[in-house]
């Protein structure tokens, strides 16, 4: 009879656990009015959990075996609904913040140790002069040489105004350096760089959306066309994407006013919405030039969707990832969290370009390069979906991610090339070489012999043999790209990200033509802006939902996610 009561007593309580961490604020009490049908799975299902904690082989928790459910049950739905673990969740929320408090610095693991890429301008590390290539060998006495990235970095943020103390290791150094760290609030920046690329062209990156990209955009192209910006590349590359009414409002900075920015159709009757562009921003008006990869997904793809399909911009790159779906992110019990796909999103032309996610596996493992490939080396035409306009009347495609306008792929890094940037032969090269003189002229240029020297020091460190290295750089692709891989951490360590990026673009082959499509997305502006004049232009986002649907203007909710 005490056995039965057990029983009945934590089946309850498993019944009470299960509702309120599926339920939550997702259901409330609307938990007790299910039908019988659904009440009877629901006591298997405890019953279920109930059994395997009590007489499975191994040691398991009731959580593990909830969470793990929950996880089985969400792969039935689609790939981008997740339940969220409390821990999960509140790394997802902060993420999305604009700010944290801490050190300023960019950090990496290198041959193993937490290593110092580069000091943020303006923040604590710099001010206590740390530098590139520092290995950081112990945060508050503990050895960093067993943590993660993300372990250490949880490490060395905390509270405003809080001490953290580090020991660094750096190179010509006899003896580690003892630093007493005072954290304070470092900006989360989406908008990772933003600089004259050449005389009159910008560049700006975005990495993601937070809550601040929108605002960040803005002060980006302000700061740019101060500084004699005529023309923009916007780099959209391995952006995986984020906040849906952030992309709203980065689309907004470059479209004409009440262009559609994107449509969301879903179940529900507030899933379908229209979001358009209104004049708070001064109008664009120049040439500008997208850059797509594989990468580049959900919000991203509603960014550079929009401005192909308004032809206010050329796309370059490779096929996008192709995820057309949006999430809202409700809040559960016990700090977790649910990010539930709650509709579709639609480019101004009409297109959905979620791919077919039947098959998980072949969702994340789709290769668009080796699909395209016909099994003779030779790339035949791919089938690009359903066709669809734009504006000026141009052919898009749907069925799939954002297809380029021009498409051009990364060449590949010579084998030799790849092993020593796996072992950060050319960082630690530049490093070294810093510390003994560092580079102060901006308009300094490899020596001839810049590349017998890092031969030999690549051999005196033990990062490769003398044969290897002769066979290696035998060829002159390794060579050219060991010169432009120290020339540009040479800079890294004299001023930063932006002038190490600035160096690297002249081995990036998307950038590069990307810098030759500038000239005709200033023809694409131009035949849209004679068409406009002439009152012929198509404006693709005319065909508007029903009429009972929703048109809002940069209204999106906070909490949805299109990434």
């Amino acid at each position: 009879m005490l056995l039965t009561m057990k029983r009945t007593w934590r089946n309850a309580g498993l019944v009470l656990f299960a509702a309120a961490l599926l339920g939550g604020t997702l259901f409330g009490n609307r938990i007790f009015a299910l039908d019988d049908e659904a009440r009877d799975d629901l006591r298997l299902y405890t019953e279920l959990v109930a059994v395997a904690q009590e007489h499975y082989g191994a040691e398991v928790s009731y959580s593990d075996l909830v969470y793990a459910s929950i996880q089985g049950m969400l792969r039935t739905l689609d790939p981008h609904t997740t339940f969220l673990p409390p821990r999960a969740y509140s790394g997802m929320r902060e993420r999305q913040q604009s700010s944290f408090y801490g050190l300023g610095i960019l950090v990496g693991l290198r041959n193993g140790q937490l290593t110092v890429i580069t000091p943020i301008e303006g923040t604590p590390a710099s001010r206590v002069g740390m530098r590139a290539g520092d290995v950081i060998s112990l945060i508050e006495g503990e050895p960093t040489d067993t943590m993660s990235v993300d372990e250490a970095v949880d490490k060395l943020k905390g509270p405003k105004g809080t001490e953290v103390h580090i020991t660094i290791v750096r190179r010509g150094m006899s003896e580690p350096i003892d630093m007493d760290v005072t954290r304070a609030e470092i900006p989360q920046n989406s908008v990772r760089l933003a600089y004259m690329l050449t005389g009159d062209v910008g560049y700006i990156q975005i990495s993601d959306f937070n809550r601040s990209t929108g605002e960040e955009v803005a002060q980006a192209l302000k700061k740019l066309k101060d500084a004699g910006m005529k023309r923009l590349l916007l780099d959209l590359r391995n952006n995986g994407g984020g906040l849906l009414d952030q992309a709203i409002l980065v689309s907004d900075q470059f479209l004409p006013e009440d262009a559609k920015i994107v449509e969301t159709r879903g179940r529900t009757r507030d899933s379908f919405q229209v979001y358009r562009s209104t004049n708070r921003y001064a109008e664009l008006d120049m040439p500008v030039v997208v850059l797509v990869n594989r990468g580049t997904a959900s919000a991203a793809e509603i960014l550079s969707g929009a401005i192909q399909d308004h032809d206010v911009g050329v796309v370059v790159g490779t096929p996008t990832w192709g995820k057309g779906l949006v999430q809202t992110v409700y809040n559960l019990s016990y700090g977790a969290g649910l990010a539930l796909t709650t509709a579709k999103y639609y480019t101004p032309s009409g297109r959905l370009i979620q791919r077919d996610y039947s098959s998980f596996y072949d969702y994340y493992n789709y290769d668009p390069l080796a699909a395209a490939d016909d099994g003779t080396g030779g790339k035949p035409e791919v089938d690009r979906g359903e066709v669809f306009y734009t504006d000026t009347g141009r052919k898009v495609y749907g069925g799939g991610g954002i297809t380029p306008d021009v498409e051009v792929e990364q060449s590949e890094i010579p084998e030799f090339a790849q092993y020593l940037l796996a072992r950060n032969a050319y960082f630690d090269y530049a490093v070294e070489m810093s510390n003994k003189k560092p580079v102060e002229d901006r308009d300094w240029q490899p020596p001839a012999d810049l590349i017998e020297h890092f031969e030999d020091w690549v051999v005196r460190e033990g990062v490769a043999d003398r044969r290897q290295v002769d066979e290696g750089f035998a060829d002159a692709a390794t060579r050219d790209f060991a010169k432009l891989q120290i020339h540009a951490e040479l800079f890294n360590a004299a001023w930063g990200q932006e002038a190490r990026h600035q160096v690297l673009s002249a081995g990036d082959q998307q950038i590069q033509e990307g810098l030759v499509q500038l000239s005709a997305a200033g023809e694409l502006l131009a035949a849209r802006a004679k068409l406009e004049a002439e009152g012929k232009l198509g404006r693709v986002d005319r065909g508007v939902p029903a009429a009972d649907e929703a048109d809002r203007r940069i209204a999106a909710p906070s909490d949805r996610s299109s990434g």
